[in-house]
């Protein structure tokens, strides 16, 4: 499994390890091929915004934007043995705010946005009721590995 990580903001030191080990854990519990790829991208709330505005058309920040890069992909021997899965990019000034409002931990509101994320990639989704509450009960299923 290839796992990259960038960290283009400032706010906080991103442990490349501990969220490695995250998501390697989360892709397993969703039974994700171990071959696959995914990237993920920590960064500032100008960044996530003008990313929001091109692919979404809203123009404000979020805090986690996915990427998949097999939906609607064509299926070959390249890309079967590559599998590679998507991008994740998540604004840590926004999910600084959410764990505020929250009163958590800033390590669990980025552990949750990793895990929203990686359920979009595995195909998960909430744009209707019904996918809404099966995604939140992923979400809360595999927040208790982390104990947070």
């Amino acid at each position: 499994m290839e796992i990259l990580i960038k960290n283009q903001q400032k706010i906080i030191k991103i442990n490349q390890v501990k969220t490695k080990g995250i998501i390697k854990k989360v892709l397993q519990h969703l039974k994700v091929d171990d071959k696959t790829e995914i990237s993920v991208l920590f960064t500032d709330d100008k960044f996530i915004r003008s990313l929001n505005n091109k692919y979404r058309g809203i123009d404000k920040a979020t805090d986690v934007l996915s990427f998949s890069l097999q939906e609607g992909a064509v299926k070959s021997p390249e890309t079967e043995r590559d599998k590679l899965l998507g991008d994740i990019i998540i604004s840590v000034e926004t999910a600084q705010r959410q764990a505020d409002n929250l009163n958590h931990s800033l390590e669990k509101e980025l552990t949750v946005l990793l895990i929203h994320g990686l359920l979009h990639l595995a195909g998960y989704d909430h744009g209707k009721d019904k996918d809404y509450k099966i995604m939140r009960e992923k979400e809360s299923e595999i927040l208790k590995i982390f104990a947070l």
